[in-house]
């Protein structure tokens, strides 16, 4: 399944599990009776790299890799992500515009071919209250409530993504366009987890 084209629901659901050195995610697609269903990529990211990189196998043996994820730079903030096929060829980028994030965070989301796509936090009171909490000396409690990210282009919805309440990280994606190559929303949706204020 390391094609674009064997995405062809649109839903996923993206399961983050901590592990000691490691987070792992675990993409499925999500039934329309609200179930996982066949996985359909699986990806760990080591902790305390000098460079965020992640490969996305097409099953959690690791065997085959079915795209991946590598930052452009370490000099500049908000340098961007480039997202590749197996083969190496690009899929397209994302990246978080820093001045705008300080108070929501903000992504953009490339794709050639299609228009840009910008995505904000949903709610305002939430941004704002987790960055609050990041200034706590709270450093033993997460903060646990949700967010939510919009994508659009031009006032149209692209693609939103819902974190859930749990214990552990998880979130449902829901692609609204067509045309966008479900890697990179799966991509930009795991970057909203692991990369969003390193």
């Amino acid at each position: 399944m390391d094609g674009a084209g064997q995405w062809t629901n649109g839903r996923f659901t993206i399961r983050q599990k901590a592990a000691l050195t490691t987070d792992r995610y675990t993409v499925s697609e999500l039934l329309p009776d609200g179930s996982d269903g066949g996985v359909l990529a699986f990806a760990e990211l080591k902790r305390l790299s000098l460079k965020e990189e992640m490969t996305f196998y097409t099953d959690e043996s690791r065997t085959r890799v079915s795209f991946t994820v590598k930052e452009r730079s370490l000099l500049d903030v908000g340098d961007g992500y480039d997202v590749r096929d197996a083969e190496g060829n690009p899929i397209g980028a994302f990246e978080e515009r820093f001045f705008a994030s300080l108070l929501r965070s903000t992504w953009v989301l490339d794709q050639p071919g299609t228009p840009v796509a910008v995505g904000r936090e949903r709610n305002r009171f939430v941004a704002v209250l987790r960055r609050v909490w990041d200034f706590l000396p709270l450093d033993l409690v997460p903060f646990v409530w949700p967010y939510h990210f919009d994508f659009e282009t031009d006032g149209k919805p692209v693609m939103k993504v819902d974190k859930k309440f749990g214990p552990r990280d998880s979130y449902v994606v829901d692609m609204a366009a067509s045309g966008l190559d479900p890697r990179l929303v799966i991509a930009q949706a795991v970057a909203l987890d692991t990369f969003q204020g390193r």
